[in-house]
């Protein structure tokens, strides 16, 4: 009983917290969502309209666009940080000359702020002053511009994300890599199995949870991207990189519409929590539930 009591206690710090900065703004944002406001307009007081934010935003074509970017945005992006992140783990397990240097410049993305890597990687593909669009013409005859060509801007956007998330998926799948006990590849040595097989049966078993708690994170992040997007092309060509987080900024900020951001918020959050779940549905319960039979 006392055991709890200090536990508790221990904890309170965290859960006043989380309430303060969590549930009260999501409450706060769910109450607005339900209102016509513009504190900035004629009349700044809130007017209760029950659904009609959300029966607006269903018939909506650029949200449903942006929806559709932001998915897409979100697959490539996660995919291939998952991939290039395990790849990169592996190599620095290995011994080699350099590896704790390399472990280090590797990680340095990490410590830069998402807005100041948006600014960064826009000065590097500015065609006049930009060095990768110097190196496409130089060398491929290419001429790099994303304010007129869509699908490159697009990917520009995942490509950013990818150079600057997928040091923490490496030192996440590192660590589990790391932890694993040799027990289990030897057994397979043994047993005949070859690489290929030893992942899929040995290897990707053991660091599913890991797996599953970085796509959850990445996932999560990937969905409510602002900055560095906002800074590397304001969400252009057109609506080409207009993703939900910049969607909801424009109707915010510029169109002051509160009500209807504050909707938008909210099935914003109830989409990534269905995702995540049937995420976790698909890699987690499926495998339990035929370990029982």
């Amino acid at each position: 009983m006392r055991s709890n009591t200090v536990g508790w206690l221990m904890l309170a710090p965290t859960i006043a917290i989380l309430g303060i900065f969590g549930i009260i703004p999501f409450i706060y944002v769910l109450y607005v969502a339900f209102h016509q406001w513009n504190p900035f307009g004629a009349s700044s007081e809130m007017i209760y309209n029950g659904a009609n934010n959300f029966r607006r935003l269903v018939f909506d074509a650029e949200f449903l666009t942006s929806v559709a970017f932001t998915m897409k945005f979100a697959f490539f992006a996660v995919l291939s940080e998952i991939a290039l992140g395990y790849l990169l783990a592996q190599l620095f397990m290995r011994e080699f000359p350099g590896r704790g240097f390399f472990r280090t410049i590797h990680t340095l993305p990490l410590i830069v702020a998402p807005i100041v890597v948006g600014s960064v990687w826009r000065l590097m593909t500015t065609p006049s002053i930009g060095i990768i669009p110097y190196l496409l013409r130089s060398w491929f005859g290419y001429d790099l511009n994303i304010g007129r060509d869509a699908t490159t801007a697009f990917a520009l956007t995942v490509i950013m994300d990818i150079w600057h998330w997928t040091p923490l998926v490496t030192l996440t799948l590192l660590a589990a890599l790391l932890a694993l006990p040799k027990e289990p590849f030897e057994q397979a040595q043994i047993d005949g199995a070859n690489r290929r097989q030893i992942f899929w049966h040995v290897t990707l078993p053991m660091i599913r949870p890991a797996i599953l708690a970085t796509v959850f994170i990445r996932l999560m992040d990937a969905l409510r991207t602002v900055d560095e997007v906002w800074m590397l092309t304001s969400g252009g060509p057109g609506a080409a990189t207009r993703y939900v987080g910049l969607h909801i900024w424009k109707i915010v900020f510029p169109k002051t519409d509160y009500g209807y951001g504050a909707a938008i918020s909210v099935i914003v959050l109830y989409l990534t929590l269905v995702m995540c779940w049937l995420l976790y549905v698909a890699l987690v319960a499926r495998r339990e539930r035929k370990r029982t039979f």
